[in-house]
């Protein structure tokens, strides 16, 4: 298998909307090249896109284990707990993230679920 050739072929999977083509072209790649961070990123973004949310987050986590200053996997991992309801698990990672890069779309997931909790604790049960 060319792994530079399928990797292309997953790219373009995903940007053309099909996240699981891509995720299913990406699997083989990440288990021969485990360290390869580019298509371990873009495995995760695959999951998170295609609603495997728990599969993006082991990719994410295992992103973050090998850099943990890698900003952008912070975030996505904030968005894909975000997204699962794990808010309260979530903020950290977004703050993290928006302290690391100041990017307006950080800043933005960081007062949203900082939002979305401070109505959550203030509802009456």
């Amino acid at each position: 298998m060319d792994l530079l050739e399928e990797y292309r072929r997953a790219t373009f999977f995903f940007e053309s909307g099909d996240p699981l083509g891509a995720a299913r072209l990406l699997e083989p790649i990440v288990e021969a090249e485990p360290q390869n961070t580019a298509v371990r990123q873009l495995l995760a973004r695959a999951y998170f896109n295609s609603a495997q949310l728990n599969r993006a987050e082991e990719q994410l986590r295992s992103l973050i284990e090998h850099d943990p200053s890698d900003h952008y996997a912070h975030h996505v991992l904030g968005r894909t707990l975000e997204r699962a309801g794990r808010f309260r698990e979530a903020l950290p990672h977004l703050r993290l993230a928006a302290a690391m890069n100041r990017h307006s779309d950080y800043e933005e997931a960081v007062h949203r679920v900082e939002e979305w909790l401070g109505k959550s604790e203030n509802a009456t049960p």
